[in-house]
């Protein structure tokens, strides 16, 4: 039952209910086109070049920065906190940075635009693989083994890099912690804070950049690269 103490809302006729609904969506609307003029000047943010060769360890050993792009255009690095002194060490990893990622989408649809999603802590590779078996999670997750996190923001709390390559030159392009971090987790969340955005025709993005028309390159997670899109994985 609700609280009697609770001042709620008019209980009001459905007419009246869809007339209030009507007028609230004018806000709703407003609010997205904002948030696509937002995306849209994210994608003009200037670059900023990154010159150290940061190395980590991966499930196949010693890797680079470079290599956890996996040969796509785009990268998006969480810093989650799993190390000893982190809130749930051994068992869990932070709770707020478990929250997360247990809403990420299959990143298999980030793949399709040509970008690469992993986490990245300072616990060893076989404490990570042991959370990832035990919590059902795929997603690649690297150990930092220098200076990544300090040099990026995410030394003593949390957050999300976006980074681009043009070869073998890697570019970071965006950041964003804190409560900008909450609402990540969804496909579309994460390629609206990189620099080439969602890729789609209807994108205000400057000129040159990839894009398709949306639906297009839409799949079912497990039929990618059976239907290759122009950024199959």
């Amino acid at each position: 039952m609700i609280d009697s103490a609770m001042k709620t809302p008019p209980i009001v006729s459905a007419q009246e209910w869809e007339a209030a609904r009507l007028e609230l969506l004018v806000k709703e609307k407003a609010l997205t086109r904002a948030r696509d003029a937002l995306a849209a000047e994210r994608r003009r943010m200037p670059w900023s070049a990154v010159e150290k060769a940061y190395e980590f360890d991966g499930p196949a050993g010693k890797t680079t920065l470079l290599d956890l792009f996996k040969g796509r255009r785009q990268l998006i690095v969480y810093r989650a906190f799993f190390e000893p002194g982190v809130k749930g060490w051994p068992d869990h990893a932070c709770v707020g940075c478990s929250l997360m990622a247990d809403q990420i989408a299959d990143v298999v649809h980030l793949n399709a635009r040509d970008t690469t999603f992993a986490y990245a802590s300072r616990a060893s590779q076989a404490d990570i693989e042991r959370l990832k078996a035990r919590m059902g999670w795929t997603f690649p997750w690297y150990t930092i083994t220098d200076s990544f996190d300090a040099d990026f923001g995410v030394d003593e709390w949390h957050g999300t890099n976006a980074f681009i390559r043009d070869g073998d030159r890697v570019f970071r392009t965006y950041f964003v912690n804190d409560r900008g971090d909450e609402a990540m987790g969804s496909t579309w969340s994460y390629l609206d804070i990189t620099a080439l955005g969602r890729q789609e025709a209807w994108e205000d993005s400057p000129a040159g950049y990839p894009q398709t028309p949306p639906y297009e390159w839409w799949n079912w997670h497990d039929e990618y690269g059976k239907n290759a899109g122009p950024f199959s994985s």
